[in-house]
């Protein structure tokens, strides 16, 4: 009798995220070069096989968490209130994303999220993976969400902009999580994290001349 499709997919969860809670597991432990697919796959009980149609490439074991973030620019320069710039939206998300500790700005100190975070800043695999997968793509996507139409900039004028607009946010968080592992807590770090987005941000505002 087949199963119900409620039940596999909650099987497939379940199973897709035993296999990234082992390779996470593993790569904490002992680095995700050392690790190969194949004691991943041993250590979560399925086979290489199954481990790869979850997840395509070693890589994916750990940069899938990032998917949730994929076109998170764009959506904040299409959803921005009127009369606010796309810089300082993004800016206005920064900051609420420090307030909030999130992760994704590198202002965190628990013990789980430094420990990822330094996973994926210590491996130049994972770094290269990271640029390739969601990057360009993120530049993309909020090259496509800039204001268009007459009076607008052309389009590799958008990607340029683009570009910046994705380094600052991910420049700040490299650096929020360089403090942090420097010994201080997320909230000592937190006036200064707000000083320093809003000082990038304020650069792109008024360009880099005025550096």
């Amino acid at each position: 009798m087949d199963e119900p499709a409620g039940l596999r997919e909650r099987k497939k969860e379940r199973t897709r995220n035993l296999i990234a809670q082992e390779a996470l597991r593993l790569f904490r432990a002992q680095g995700f070069d050392e690790v190969s697919v194949v004691e991943v796959a041993a250590a979560a009980e399925v086979s290489k096989a199954t481990l790869f149609r979850y997840f395509p490439t070693k890589e994916d074991l750990v940069l899938h968490r990032f998917a949730d973030h994929l076109g998170e620019a764009a959506r904040v320069v299409r959803e921005r209130p009127a009369g606010l710039t796309p810089t300082a939206a993004l800016r206005d998300h920064f900051l609420a994303g420090l307030a909030a500790r999130d992760p994704i700005t590198g202002l965190n100190d628990h013990p789980e999220i430094l420990s990822f975070q330094d996973l994926i800043h210590r491996t130049p695999t994972l770094r290269v993976g990271m640029r390739q997968r969601y990057t360009s793509q993120d530049i993309d996507a909020l090259a496509d969400a800039l204001p268009t139409g007459s009076g607008a900039a052309p389009p590799i004028v958008r990607h340029l902009a683009a570009s910046h607009l994705i380094a600052v946010q991910q420049e700040l968080g490299h650096e929020n999580w360089r403090t942090i592992t420097s010994g201080r807590t997320a909230d000592e770090a937190y006036d200064d994290a707000v000083a320093a987005a809003e000082g990038a941000y304020g650069q792109l505002m008024t360009g880099l001349d005025a550096v």
